[in-house]
């Protein structure tokens, strides 16, 4: 378990992962609303190169970004709205599997099973504010994981 003491701190995870993803790799997500998911996402997009603010994909569920905005493509993607696991098909995420990194808020909605080859980190909001981070390490991140 990490412990995530601040907002801060969650951008300064998105930061290291950023140094250890790429192009191919799944990060997932998991947590309640206001765990800090969409934080460890903008601290990632921000080390990989974006400018401002990455806004949540709540509404359009899949935010695209590419070269020159971003070091490699990236889509971060929010299921929450997702209620079928047969609904997440129109959003071509196999597809874009080997050339983006996929970042993925709620990833519980299409299964576990979907995602069997994700970095798999779960948020969960502490009696004190803090947020308790675990992970599910898979064999491609065995090398990469924890980030230091």
């Amino acid at each position: 378990m990490m412990r995530l003491e601040s907002v801060e701190d969650n951008l300064a995870l998105g930061a290291r992962l950023a140094g250890l993803a790429q192009p191919g790799d799944v990060i997932a997500l998991s947590g309640p609303l206001g765990a800090g998911k969409t934080s460890i996402a903008r601290g990632l997009l921000a080390a990989l190169g974006l400018e401002g603010e990455a806004p949540s994909p709540s509404f359009a569920i899949v935010q695209p970004y590419d070269s020159p905005e971003v070091r490699f493509p990236v889509l971060h993607v929010d299921l929450y709205r997702i209620e079928e696991p047969e609904e997440a098909e129109e959003l071509g995420l196999d597809d874009a599997r080997g050339e983006a990194l996929l970042l993925v808020e709620w990833p519980e909605r299409l299964g576990a099973e979907y995602w069997r080859d994700a970095l798999w980190l779960t948020l969960e909001v502490m009696p004190d504010g803090a947020r308790a981070l675990t992970a599910q390490v898979p064999a491609a991140w065995k090398d990469r994981w924890p980030p230091t």
